[in-house]
């Protein structure tokens, strides 16, 4: 048996531009994504704590660094400059695995600057 595990987060993400005439996705600083362990493409589920809103994309790098978090096409009438994002990605693992699985975690703070790393 498999099941879907929390593989990658990057909490409260500051969102830094939008940019809905770009053809969709959500660009992350590219040394963010590596941190968590998110690829070029891969799905993700993202949370707004501001309003609420929930949606899936994908993730497309940024220049590394930058601490970009841009919502691109239409998930950027989701949410606006200075929101806190949940950036989730997930692995199918089976079952014997996940017994000892931990997924890999950052925290950002104020500047998307990294306050705390786990499981990385």
């Amino acid at each position: 048996m498999q099941i879907h595990l929390l593989k990658s987060k990057i909490h409260r993400a500051e969102v830094t531009g939008a940019n809905v005439n770009y053809e969709g996705s959500l660009t992350v600083a590219e040394d963010f994504m590596e941190k968590a362990g998110i690829v070029p493409y891969e799905r993700i589920l993202c949370g707004n704590m501001a309003n609420g809103h929930r949606f899936e994309t994908y993730a497309i790098p940024g220049q590394r660094g930058s601490g970009a978090i841009i919502l691109n096409g239409g998930v950027a009438h989701l949410g606006k400059i200075g929101d806190r994002l949940t950036i989730m990605s997930y692995a199918l693992v089976d079952a014997d695995e996940a017994k000892g699985w931990t997924p890999k975690i950052i925290v950002l703070g104020e500047e998307n600057k990294i306050l705390s790393e786990r499981g990385i």
